[in-house]
């Protein structure tokens, strides 16, 4: 993949420490990933469940092809000696061992067990999505090492699946209400957010959570990111685009010459098929309510969609308008009416079974800058107020969503709370009398079952026996990935809990 550092150096400094802070004699550390709380993710659909995903892609890029080819393929000395270099200048000279690398390389495997939910549940809060513990007694200080890592590649994969399903949520309830049928809704948000990623391994694992509800995205590298962690190989659809300009086109065409550049791109470029046409580098309502007209036989002879793309501005206002909803006076402005009703006032369309009205099929809008989850729901809200369906937009979802958001957005936290010393166990768990609750940590063993409502609830303090039990199931275990599951597996399972 992309990054070819040595994979056991990626930690946070006091990580390296630990492992001669545990109580002499401890040989087991069992520790849990968890949402801790959705004080922090804002929707009108909120339902207080995380959307699990990203750990298989995890696991496999990271856990068994980064240690494999970065770590255990090379030679042992080099290892350790790198490791060594590291730690002298960082904390000291001498100050960090290296024997117990060392000894991790001879074994030549990751001696892990890490047991997880199925990705694409819907996980309530203070619900554990994962469990990890030793197999061998002396790489104890494993688990808990491995800790920074496993949040970082975790917790935004996770969180931006959830904001991605309830951009879905909020377009299938009014699609339900509006329109005769849901073909749209796959496509109805588009991914535009890799520009305002972190980096492209960022932009890979979040964007293909985005790919779970959705299967519009102009994030190449998700698509690869999906493909090569969660298919096997064959041809499976994932996502797709359509050709799109963007403003450097359009302001190389030349202001004064706007309308034939419009013109080249409908019946010279795309004669058939979707385009999508940045519409506001100039004057938009002119693009809209001018070149329009004045291509309208053009576009309706075309076999396809001309989409026009207003791209900066209120996005409630540019789409459902600046007058009020009920207001059908004759000489409002084109402003007022917003971009839908314009299109509508030129084109025509039909009306729906539900009594919507529905742009005419050589048309249509998407907006992709500054979409919210709350402007999205009350764009649609609108447009059903002024009688149009909910299928007439398209919304492109940038960074200004998936990237607006933290750790903290539904509290994870990896916290032990079990653990064995000269051979017994001890329930651990922290309790903060300075918290408000939020930090307080399960205790012991854990086993998460599924209640007579069908969901998810935990159990702990459990023995062994009843640990073995519910919806953890191994994932990850001596250095080999466990119950690889398809791509479109996941994406069912989200689908059948909407």
């Amino acid at each position: 993949m992309i990054m070819k550092m040595n994979p056991i150096l990626a930690i946070d400094g006091y990580k390296v420490s630990h492992r001669v802070q545990y109580p002499q004699g401890t040989s087991r550390v069992y520790s849990n990933f968890t949402p801790r709380s959705d004080r922090f993710f804002s929707s009108p659909l909120a339902d207080g469940k995380l959307v699990f995903f990203g750990l298989q892609g995890f696991l496999q890029w990271f856990l068994v092809d980064l240690f494999n080819e970065a770590f255990f393929a090379r030679p042992e000395d080099e290892v350790v000696s790198e490791y060594k270099q590291v730690m002298d200048s960082y904390l000291g000279k001498d100050t960090v061992a290296v024997d117990h690398i060392r000894a991790l390389h001879q074994l030549g495997y990751l001696p892990l067990h890490i047991k997880a939910l199925d990705e694409g549940s819907k996980v309530p809060m203070a619900v554990p999505v994962l469990t990890i513990i030793n197999t061998q007694p002396e790489f104890f200080w494993l688990v808990n090492y491995l800790e920074t890592v496993l949040s970082a590649e975790l917790w935004k994969a996770s969180t931006n699946a959830t904001i991605a399903h309830h951009y879905r949520k909020i377009c299938a309830r009014w699609a339900q209400k509006t329109c005769s049928d849901l073909t749209h809704l796959d496509f109805q948000c588009h991914d535009f957010s890799f520009r305002g990623m972190a980096g492209l391994q960022d932009t890979m694992q979040a964007g293909s959570g985005h790919l779970l509800s959705f299967k519009g995205t102009d994030s190449i590298p998700s698509l690869l990111y999906a493909r090569d962690y969660y298919t096997d190989g064959e041809p499976y659809f994932i996502g797709a685009s359509i050709p799109a300009t963007e403003h450097s086109v359009m302001c190389m065409g030349e202001r004064e010459h706007e309308i034939e550049t419009f013109r080249r791109l409908i019946a010279d470029l795309y004669p058939q098929g979707f385009v999508s046409i940045v519409s506001d580098t100039w004057d938009y309502w002119q693009v809209l309510t001018e070149y329009t007209r004045e291509l309208k036989n053009i576009i309706l002879a075309r076999e396809g969609r001309v989409v026009f793309r207003p791209d900066s501005g209120n996005p409630v206002e540019i789409l459902c308008g600046t007058g009020a909803d009920e207001d059908t006076r004759a000489d409002r402005t084109a402003q007022e009416k917003g971009s839908v009703e314009v299109l509508w006032e030129i084109f025509g369309g039909t009306v729906n079974a539900k009594g919507y009205k529905v742009l005419d099929p050589h048309v249509g809008l998407i907006y992709g800058d500054s979409i919210t989850l709350e402007r999205a729901n009350e764009i649609l809200r609108r447009l059903e107020a002024k009688g149009f369906a909910s299928s007439n937009v398209v919304f492109g979802v940038g960074s200004f969503t998936y990237q607006y958001n933290t750790r903290d957005t539904f509290g994870f936290a990896m916290k032990a709370t079990w653990g064995e010393v000269d051979g017994k166990g001890r329930t651990i768990f922290k309790e903060p009398k300075t918290d408000n609750g939020l930090k307080r940590s399960a205790r012991g063993l854990l086993r998460v079952v599924r209640d007579e409502q069908g969901e998810l609830r935990l159990h702990d303090e459990q023995t062994w026996e009843q640990e073995q039990e519910g919806e953890l199931k191994t994932r990850f275990l001596n250095g080999k990935l466990i119950n690889h599951e398809h791509f479109e597996q996941i994406r069912q399972r989200l689908a059948a809990q909407s």
